[in-house]
Order: structure tokens, then sequence, then C-alpha cells
């Protein structure tokens, strides 16, 4: 009965760590998990099967590419930020649900969507009020820096998930905290705003 515990723990720490990572960004830790499964480093166990194969990794290396560049393009980012945050937490449910399919379906799918899909989603709206705050304060000549260490951000959390899964846990509970300081900090500028006008 322990073990399955420390399994379930185990899958549970992939899973959140995989969802905050597409958070940051949704088409690269699916990728990067294409990438091991094709070269052998990571098992396809499961729902993870569906990313075996170079045409799988092809296609997701190039929607990195293009939303990676896509993130580097001041304004546009913002604009990309409307179709990625119900994308990202899609692909949080998506990346938690693969890594859960040794449990109940049940408990599977409620724990996808209801722990996965809100920490991307949580992940993906604390870098859309760090770009809103870069936006007014930089006029968005920052986001493109921004992107670029949400990205590195991305490949860091998806590489420790393999590596280190409960030491990934623990990142993204502190990236939650830090994506939630970031969202009220947002909220609280806004409050100062529309006083103001």
């Amino acid at each position: 009965m322990e073990l399955g515990l420390i399994d379930f723990v185990i899958a549970l720490s992939i899973g959140l760590g995989l969802a905050a990572a597409s958070g940051f960004r949704v088409f690269l830790p699916p990728m990067m998990m294409s990438g091991g499964i094709n070269l052998g480093w990571i098992e396809p166990l499961g729902e993870l099967s569906i990313l075996d194969g170079w045409t799988a990794f092809s296609i997701l290396a190039a929607a990195v590419v293009l939303e990676i560049g896509g993130y580097m393009i001041p304004w546009v980012d913002n604009l990309l930020d409307i179709v990625a945050t119900p994308a990202a937490a899609i692909a949080g449910v998506l990346m938690m649900g693969s890594v859960m399919d040794d449990y109940d379906p049940m408990l599977q799918w409620t724990l996808s969507i209801v722990a996965g899909g809100s920490v991307a989603g949580t992940v993906q709206t604390g870098t859309v009020a760090i770009r809103a705050l870069s936006l007014g304060t930089t006029g968005g000549l920052a986001n493109p820096l921004i992107s670029i260490l949400e990205a590195m951000m991305a490949v860091f959390v998806t590489i420790l998930v393999i590596l280190a899964p409960l030491l990934a846990l623990l990142v993204v509970v502190f990236g939650l905290i830090y994506a939630a300081r970031a969202i009220e900090e947002r909220r609280e500028k806004k409050k100062v705003r529309n006083l103001v006008l």
C-alpha cells in the first residue's frame, strides 16, 4: 500500500510539473517529452505513447517555433495570450492526465482537470500579468526578454520533472505562490488606476 502511495505522489508531481511547464509554453513540454521518448530516455507508458514517433516530435517542434517566435514580437505576445491561456489549461489537463492513466479514470480526470488545468492556468495567468506590467512600464520592449525567460522556465521545469519529480513539485508550489502574487499585484494596480480615473 505504501508503494502505491509513493507511486501516486510521484505521478502527481510529474503531472503537476508538466502542467506548470505547459503554463509557460503550451507546446514545449510535450515536445521535450516526445524527444525523450524517441531517444529512449523516457518510457512511453499509457497515454504518453501518443508522443512516440518523430512525426509527433516534428509537429510539436514546429508549434514550439511558432509559439516562441510569436512571443518575441511585442504586442503580438499579448494577442497570443488570448489563445494561450485556455490552451495552457487544456495542455495542463492533458499532460497530467497522461501520467495518471494507471489510476481510476474518475480520479485521473478529476485531478487532471482540477489540479492540472488550474496549475497551468495559474502559471499562464501569472505570465500574462508579468507581461502586462512590462507593457505598462517598458511599452512592451522588455517582453521578448520575458518570453525567453518563460521558455527557459518551461525547459527547466520539464527537465526537473524527468530527473527529480518531487523537487519539481516544490518548484511548482513556489512558482504558484509567485504567480499568485503577480496576479494580485496587477489587480491592485488596476484598482488604483480605476480610482484615479
